[in-house]
């Protein structure tokens, strides 16, 4: 009987030594620099949600405590949202103290984050692109000069109005043919000549040849890098990822944005997320340009709704916010 007793007492002692042992942080993605996650066409820091849904928790969750969301007008040439990124980031770094600061654009933003990038290269540690249009977008190709151009500018043009009402941001009143003149493949062009700093150049932008497109490299090895360089420019680190899919076999019923992008997927001739052609999303280091993920996807946008095979982008963010880590960025 007293050692059944003793027996309980020591269990019951190690039981709450386990429960009140404190469980250590992890804080392998805890950049020197805070993470700045720059929306793209169309975007809001948050409206009806977050336009990185769920980023932040998930940044949160590797010790990336230091996340900003600037809001900068949906529809503009990237010059003129480049330039409102960069008055945020020299109003934030007078108030913080912070000189510097961990770029991560989305599509248009990438393109933005590139151009504060240029012009200030003091207060930027890092430019990121996920999806961006770096050589143009098929999509906008295809849509400027066509039939189509006069209807895509109205609609954008409310759609920029819509999110003033909704955000209370006049500045979102907005200037649709500017994107368009942004994105497509012309323009873009005339931008890099101008600000051509991280740009890979050559076939396909001379991509690393890892296994863009490799059937035998497993769409859930998300921590994968390319061993290619460093290239920084002026002290600036440069990355990119970005995803491809297939709406026949890679979509999701419930995800209202695939219906878009199952259309415009068809207007790029090469693989593409729905609206931005693997090789033009090429940047610095190509972490990689293949994941199973379409253009909403790269944000975990929809309330994070994706297909049963498409990586996890939570996941990405956090995977790279150790690899900022790694790299004393």
């Amino acid at each position: 009987m007293i050692k059944n007793i003793m027996q309980f007492l020591a269990i019951s002692i190690l039981i709450s030594c386990c429960i009140s042992m404190p469980v250590k942080a992890n804080n392998s993605g805890n950049t020197k620099y805070p993470i700045v996650l720059v929306h793209g066409l169309s975007g809001f820091d948050s409206a009806l949600a977050d336009y990185f849904y769920g980023v932040k928790g998930a940044l949160a969750s590797v010790g990336s405590n230091q996340v900003y969301t600037p809001q900068v007008t949906g529809y503009e040439t990237s010059e003129a949202r480049g330039e409102e990124l960069l008055t945020y980031l020299e109003e934030l770094s007078a108030v913080t103290g912070i000189t510097q600061f961990n770029l991560i654009g989305h599509s248009q933003g990438g393109i933005d984050s590139r151009y504060v990038a240029s012009v200030r290269p003091d207060l930027v540690a890092s430019v990121t692109s996920v999806g961006s249009p770096h050589f143009g977008s098929g999509t906008a190709d295809f849509i400027k000069d066509s039939p189509l151009e006069g209807v895509t500018l109205s609609i954008g043009n409310a759609v920029g109005t819509f999110l003033a009402a909704i955000t209370g941001d006049s500045s979102q009143q907005s200037n649709a043919m500017g994107s368009l003149e942004a994105l497509n493949s012309t323009d873009a062009a005339i931008f890099n000549a101008k600000y051509p700093e991280g740009l890979r150049q050559g076939a396909c932008q001379e991509t690393p040849s890892h296994n863009a497109g490799s059937w035998w490299w497993p769409n859930w090895v998300s921590d994968y890098s390319v061993n290619d360089g460093d290239h920084q420019v002026n002290g600036v680190a440069y990355y990119s990822w970005a995803g491809t899919y297939n709406p026949l076999v890679d979509s999701n019923i419930l995800d209202l944005a695939d219906g878009l992008l199952s259309v415009t997927y068809l207007t790029i001739d090469e693989a593409n997320d729905g609206v931005v052609g693997r090789c033009s999303t090429h940047l610095g280091k190509v972490i990689r340009d293949d994941y199973t993920m379409n253009h909403a996807d790269e944000i975990n946008g929809m309330f994070g709704l994706r297909g049963l095979w498409s990586a996890n982008p939570l996941q990405l963010y956090k995977d790279h916010a150790r690899r900022l880590a790694a790299a004393g960025l």
